[in-house]
């Protein structure tokens, strides 16, 4: 089992910064791909970005630029740096750990929202 607890969502102005925090505990070793989504109401769960545990990083066109994800494996915590946010980003932000073939788990997601 592995568990994962977000925080840094909030409420913030058009252009500036927020950086996302998602706390791993359990059985971490397991875990082959850690990864930021998020859904806006209305709108299907998209994915943000994601780090192996070797340390590639992909993140998708709509945030390349702007986002960057980074995982500290002293603290077992993976980071969601977003920068220049537009009020196209305002959804609820879920952290993802999969084993891949077998296991996925999720956090309980942190809201962000961008105001115009």
């Amino acid at each position: 089992q592995v568990q994962l607890v977000e925080s840094g969502g909030g409420l913030v102005q058009a252009g500036r910064s927020l950086r996302l925090s998602c706390a791993a505990s359990g059985s971490i070793f397991r875990i082959d791909v850690m990864a930021w989504y998020r859904q806006a109401p209305g709108k299907q769960r998209e994915l943000v970005a994601t780090i192996t545990s070797s340390g590639n990083t992909y993140s998708a066109d709509a945030v390349k630029g702007r986002f960057t994800i980074s995982r500290d494996n002293a603290n077992n915590t993976v980071y969601l740096q977003m920068n220049s946010l537009k009020p196209e980003d305002t959804a609820v932000y879920c952290c993802n750990a999969t084993r891949i073939g077998t296991e996925s788990y999720w956090g309980q997601g942190t809201q962000v929202t961008v105001s115009s």
